[in-house]
């Protein structure tokens, strides 16, 4: 047994991940390469390799002639007959060859073209590992930062994670471990090029695929992602068990899952709402932590326009309508907000949707129990007696008409009659 082949191919097949198959197929290659090199040609040269012991054989197929024209081709009968005695024109026979009397060129041809193997192989076994993650989370540490771009050690190979996908104002350096989603896997003629990203949406998705059991096994389901990297990211779930609260197993006992998420994505805050099928509970839940009054959608034109309390307009927006912007990203819909005020002085307002929107929900529909809401036909009358007040104002300057206490008695519109 050829013992130190044997570990060699062992070793490599172990830590190069290339199949023991593959590197047979290289020795054999090579030693081809080696024959003609050394003969010329190779034609007529077969190479067997036992798979267990590695113990190989090497040998020249040549025919038996009268007259010898190629010696790399033909043999002697005569020459034939002192290795075969049986041997006979027209026939065939098997001349072993010693790889050990090839020259120094031949050998480092051969030896190279093993490596050429090898490094092919290797580059394609971490071309089809990283090909089966890719749209995958993996970790990696940082190698060193090449102008714009950052260097990051997979393990088997090294990714770049390009400026525009890393999140602003995050800071990476050498050794700092990070957790990376991989976007795209090339051939190269240097080897794989790896593409990765701290900025996609699906980074989100698939850290809390690794926090939460319930999403990994599909229990609850994450809807819809929107983010703004870096600084804030809105999530909609789903839960396929009536049991199981989404939000609430996201978020974990104390917020232990995400705040595990939070923590990996440098401290960005994450929004958790409930996916709905039905678009203006849907909007509304995506518009937390603003409260909702009331939500009208229209599902042809993907537009919704949403009430909210004065007070609360500022919040629904949010800072530079970062809150109203990925709301409007996660639920797919065009988001007008208004505050009450502004609804109402709104070309088309109708008090009777914003009545009707606000009193559904079931938060109102408590609030009439317990008292602390209006009922609607109460709402109503109040309303409009606020505004027939307003109109009856007189303006700056104007002037009321004298009228007495009978003014607009029966007796009076009597006497106006007659006159």
């Amino acid at each position: 047994m050829n013992t130190e082949l044997v570990e060699a191919i062992d070793m490599l097949e172990r830590e190069k991940e290339i199949s023991r198959e593959t590197l047979f197929e290289a020795i054999e290659s090579s030693l081809l390469i080696a024959c003609r090199n050394n003969f010329g040609k190779a034609d007529n040269i077969h190479i067997s390799m036992d798979r267990e012991t590695c113990e190989y054989e090497v040998y020249a197929e040549k025919t038996i002639v009268e007259n010898v024209e190629d010696k790399s081709l033909e043999i002697s009968l005569e020459d034939a007959k002192k290795i075969d005695p049986s041997a006979e024109l027209g026939g065939t026979i098997k001349i072993d060859i010693d790889s050990k009397e090839f020259g120094r060129i031949a050998t480092q041809n051969a030896k190279n073209a093993i490596l050429q193997k090898i490094r092919e192989e290797e580059r394609n076994s971490v071309y089809d590992r990283f090909s089966a993650l890719t749209r995958d989370v993996v970790t990696g540490i940082v190698q060193r930062v090449s102008g714009r771009s950052i260097s990051i050690n997979l393990g088997k190979a090294d990714a770049t994670l390009s400026e525009k996908e890393q999140v602003r104002g995050e800071i990476l350096r050498p050794t700092d471990r990070v957790k990376v989603y991989i976007l795209d896997v090339r051939h190269t003629p240097k080897g794989p090029r790896i593409s990765v990203s701290r900025t996609h949406p699906e980074l989100v998705k698939k850290l809390f695929e690794a926090e939460v059991a319930e999403v990994k096994d599909g229990t609850v389901e994450i809807r819809s992602i929107s983010r703004e990297a870096g600084s804030r990211t809105k999530i909609a779930v789903y839960s396929n068990d009536p049991d199981v609260d989404a939000v609430g197993a996201c978020v974990g006992m104390n917020g232990n899952r995400v705040n595990a998420v939070v923590s990996e994505l440098g401290g960005e805050k994450i929004d958790i709402v409930n996916w709905d099928e039905n678009p203006a509970l849907f909007i509304e839940n995506a518009l937390s932590p603003s409260q909702v009054i009331s939500v009208i959608v229209d599902p042809d034109e993907k537009t919704a326009k949403v009430v909210v309390p004065n007070e609360q307009l500022s919040l629904a927006i949010g800072k530079e309508g970062q809150n109203a912007r990925l709301a409007a990203r996660l639920t797919g819909y065009k988001i007008d907000i208004k505050s009450e005020d502004q609804a109402k002085d709104a070309h088309g307002f109708r008090m009777e949707d914003y009545l009707t929107d606000e009193y559904d929900d079931e938060e109102y529909e408590e609030g009439y129990e317990e008292g602390e809401y209006p009922a609607e036909e109460e709402y109503i009358e109040e309303y409009t007696e606020e505004v027939t007040e307003e109109a009856a104002e007189p303006a700056d300057g104007d002037e009321l008409p004298e009228t007495d206490d009978t003014a607009g008695t029966d007796e009076t519109v009597r006497d106006q009659e007659e006159e």
